[in-house]
């Protein structure tokens, strides 16, 4: 990826939301009900959706390359189908 052509704005959105995904999947590791791990998982699965969406501006922007865009894509649908796993795990117990 070549930041030196993201805006600030645009690059900060980005870590954010995946700064996001990575701290909701580890509080909701840490918490004892399931209910409260499940709403965790729900909002990383969330916040994927929102790092997915920021990597379509960024190639329709030509900020990134559809190499990138791809490899980052395909991590992303892994990650979020986990994520969709665990939410069910947590949903039936």
């Amino acid at each position: 990826m070549a930041t030196n052509k993201l805006d600030n704005a645009l690059r900060d959105q980005l870590r954010r939301a995946m700064l996001i995904v990575l701290l909701n999947i580890v509080e909701g590791a840490g918490r004892y009900t399931h209910a409260d791990k499940k709403n965790f998982y729900v909002i990383a699965r969330a916040s994927v959706f929102e790092v997915a969406v920021i990597l379509e501006v960024m190639l329709d922007e030509k900020k990134i390359s559809c190499e990138t865009y791809n490899n980052m894509h395909k991590q992303l649908e892994t990650i979020s189908k986990m994520l969709f796993k665990m939410i069910q795990v947590y949903s039936k117990k």
